[in-house]
């Protein structure tokens, strides 16, 4: 995909950082033994990328903004454009020495998701797309399925873990499509979740209480694979309010219709 050079170091930052978190997964295995010790050096893996990943967008790009999972926000003399990076997604994964999670580096121009970077270092998959010219694994042009009947769908979501407060949401999430479609997974790594709609592994995904970061980048893939990405709550900011759906656009009213629907 020959994209702009903003796309560029994007791509370029997502592999250097993505080569920075091989390595430290290729010891995380060994820390298994203790949680606190292995907790801990995630935590640092995870800090060392963003670091790596925020140097290089900001040496290119001085004049534009940053929101990134691990550093404070900072808002650039170019208040029009905008950094938005989670440098490991899917920790808990990464923790647990799982090889599902990725690197998601977003821009943002007056407040629309102009382009988009989900690298998967484990697998050496990276999934792209800028506004206009699609979206690419690897070169390759991607395009959301073109299943048109739910019991034929597979669809992914996040669970709520530790404190979360919308598991009554999300069990009647999957109390009204489980019974409607073939089946539903839940890999822990949003922005990879929006990847895989955007190649067509799955049919769609959703998911409540994320942050920008998680899934700024997802969303543009599956934009520019020929999906439609919504909130859940008609006329909400994705971004802002974090609740997602993303499906192909033959199916996205039935499984919209399934979550919108209120409890009781």
């Amino acid at each position: 995909m020959q994209g702009s050079a903003n796309l560029t170091i994007m791509i370029n930052a997502a592999r250097k950082a993505g080569r920075s978190l091989v390595k430290d997964f290729r010891e995380v295995e060994n820390l298994q033994v203790s949680s606190k010790s292995a907790g801990d050096f995630v935590s640092r893996a995870d800090i060392a990328s963003e670091k790596i990943i925020r140097e290089m967008l900001m040496e290119a790009r001085p004049n534009y903004g940053w929101c990134g999972e691990e550093s404070d926000p900072v808002e650039g003399k170019d208040p029009t454009r905008r950094w938005i990076v989670d440098p490991l997604d899917g920790t808990t994964n990464f923790l647990h020495g799982l090889p599902h999670w990725a690197i998601s580096i977003a821009l943002e121009f007056k407040g629309e998701i102009v382009a988009g970077v989900v690298f998967d270092p484990a697998k050496d998959e990276l999934f792209v797309a800028e506004k206009g010219l699609g979206t690419f694994m690897n070169d390759r042009r991607m395009r959301v399925s073109n299943r048109a009947t739910m019991l034929e769908c597979i669809f992914a979501t996040g669970m709520p873990f530790a404190s979360k407060k919308t598991l009554p949401a999300s069990l009647h999430d999957l109390a009204q499509l489980m019974p409607a479609c073939a089946g539903v997974r839940r890999w822990g790594a949003a922005a990879l979740d929006l990847a895989y709609v955007a190649a067509g592994r799955y049919d769609g995904y959703w998911e409540r209480e994320l942050n920008a970061w998680d899934i700024a980048a997802g969303m543009i893939l599956v934009r520019e694979a020929g999906g439609f990405v919504a909130p859940i709550r008609d006329g909400e900011n994705i971004l802002e309010r974090g609740e997602i759906i993303a499906s192909n656009a033959a199916i996205f009213d039935p499984f919209a219709k399934a979550l919108r629907k209120r409890p009781g």
